[in-house]
């Protein structure tokens, strides 16, 4: 790392890191939960697991907010020595601090079928689409501020997530073109970066 320099990784992409492996593990796990009968019944589990699937998008996307906006506030411009983490690296490290309990969240996904068949799965695909509105609600403030926020690695949790917890003591930002992820941390298109 350059002398005075600190290592940043974009706030956005570590929010979405989680969105597509709880998504797609919740979907899995619902699909094999609507097989079983479970205790409930198929139709009061889907039901049970459409309503968690709402509540669940709704905390998770809504969570956190005021934080995030304070920190969005305090923000002070990255400098010329900072590294800049590539979207993919963080994507990598968020999954694998994360990996293990992954694991542990699909397999109680899947045990709850035999319990409220498909709600377990709901729940979990939930969480994967509130971060995705999260990481959107991001993206929207760093185009209407015209910078993308990054956060500094040191102050991130171990498994590389909470870009808002309470080590992080304020963000950094820089031009929008900056970095190889879009404004909320999808991937840049190829044509952008032109």
């Amino acid at each position: 790392m350059a002398r005075g320099g600190q290592g940043l990784a974009r706030v956005a992409v570590v929010v979405r890191a989680g969105a597509a492996p709880l998504w797609w593990l919740g979907v899995f796990a619902a699909g094999i939960g609507v097989l079983v009968p479970g205790l409930t019944g198929r139709r009061i589990g889907v039901l049970a697991g459409a309503a968690l699937f709402i509540v669940t998008t709704a905390v998770v996307a809504y969570r956190r907010r005021r934080r995030y906006g304070a920190l969005m506030r305090g923000t002070a411009r990255a400098g010329k020595h900072d590294v800049l983490q590539d979207r993919a690296v963080t994507v990598r490290n968020w999954r694998r601090g994360h990996r293990w309990w992954l694991v542990g969240a699909f397999a109680a996904a899947l045990g709850s079928a035999f319990a409220v068949p498909a709600a377990g799965g709901m729940l979990l695909a939930g969480a994967g689409a509130g971060l995705w509105l999260k990481s959107g609600w991001i993206g929207r403030r760093e185009r209407a501020e015209e910078e993308l926020l990054w956060v500094r690695v040191d102050w991130l949790a171990g498994g590389g997530g909470r870009p808002a917890g309470k080590a992080v003591k304020a963000y950094r930002s820089t031009g929008i073109a900056a970095g190889d992820a879009a404004p909320g941390g999808a991937r840049r298109r190829a044509d952008a970066l032109v």
